[in-house]
């Protein structure tokens, strides 16, 4: 028996999150005895999930996976899994396998749990945590079925490395063209130095910033930083920010080590959809913007002061620690 993860990737190299999910099916693995295996599809240079504790890689190419289809994918992953024997498939919380997982978990008639932020509490019966409205609360879900889909909220584990190596093998599903009943027509992606999906540090600005012009000290914050920027629904509405960076429930749900909203009051969308991030930080003139109800530090400040007071200071910490 064997665990299965899907590893992604984007334009032939490893997104943050498989390296996260091989480390957590890895530490199940050692309780259980069990090995790792992972499922890759167009990926360049599979060695790396080695050190993350994959003891096996079944690599997929084919010119007709280049862009994400949920029923091709999912239709790989249940070869994959019956090919391994696996009893547990492990996906990611990205917006892709969200969309995917239902679909795995239907075609393997396995029981499913998704925003799943811890390892097992138990495995017989296999019991897991989960956020549970709006990331307000947990819920202990239990997993009866022979086998078993989870997908790891984001930055819930973290990465931890292990020794050994990854043998690698060709695998060559069968694909019908039923499986492509929806086309991609075209793909339009974000310009910038970190993705959202894989930043481990959001700035992001809301409407207290005036006006698209004032974007740079935001940018040049998330430069010294290491960080990818974001904005509020409002921002991207109004066409200041493109809607690839609108973070919030109704846009892109994120969970970084590190949250700082600027200008941005706190409505209720934008906490549950950031909710999930470890530290969260809050610049607002206004000391009742709701945000400060949740941050875990709040800045009472005019944006236009404080910020580039910060980034002088992070540079100068940078440059004393270089």
């Amino acid at each position: 028996m064997s665990i299965l993860i899907y590893a992604e990737s984007a334009e032939g190299k490893f997104k943050k999150v498989a390296f996260e999910l091989a480390s957590y099916a890895k530490k199940i693995a050692e309780s259980t005895g069990s090995t790792v295996t992972a499922v890759t599809i167009n990926a360049g240079d599979v060695s790396e999930l080695g050190k993350y504790g994959v003891d096996k890689v079944l690599k997929v190419t084919n010119d007709k996976l280049n862009n994400f289809n949920a029923k091709a994918y999912a239709d790989v992953i249940k070869q994959a899994t019956e090919k391994e024997s696996a009893k547990l498939v492990v996906l990611s919380s990205t917006t892709d396998s969200l969309y995917m997982a239902p679909l795995v978990a239907v075609n393997l008639n396995a029981g499913y749990a998704s925003n799943v932020v811890a390892l097992p509490l138990s495995t017989a019966p296999f019991q897991v945590k989960r956020n549970a409205f709006s990331n307000k609360a947990f819920t202990i879900t239990q997993i009866d079925t022979d086998v078993k889909v989870l997908a790891i909220g984001k930055n819930s584990f973290g990465l931890v490395e292990s020794s050994g190596a990854a043998a690698a093998e060709d695998f060559v599903p069968t694909i019908s063209d039923a499986d492509f009943g929806v086309q991609v027509q075209s793909v339009e992606k974000g310009s910038g130095k970190v993705t959202i999906a894989d930043a481990d540090v959001v700035v992001s600005g809301g409407r207290g910033l005036k006006g698209p012009e004032n974007w740079g000290m935001i940018e040049e914050l998330a430069s010294v930083l290491g960080a990818a920027t974001a904005c509020s629904k409002p921002v991207s509405d109004l066409g200041w920010r493109p809607h690839s960076e609108h973070v919030g429930q109704t846009g892109k749900p994120v969970a970084t080590n590190l949250y700082i909203a600027v200008g941005i009051s706190g409505a209720i969308q934008h906490i549950a959809g950031i909710n999930s991030s470890k530290v969260k930080v809050a610049i607002n003139t206004d000391p009742e913007a709701p945000f400060f109800k949740v941050a875990d530090y709040g800045v009472v400040g005019d944006a236009f002061q404080v910020v580039p007071a910060l980034i002088e200071k992070l540079k100068a910490f940078k440059a004393q620690n270089s």
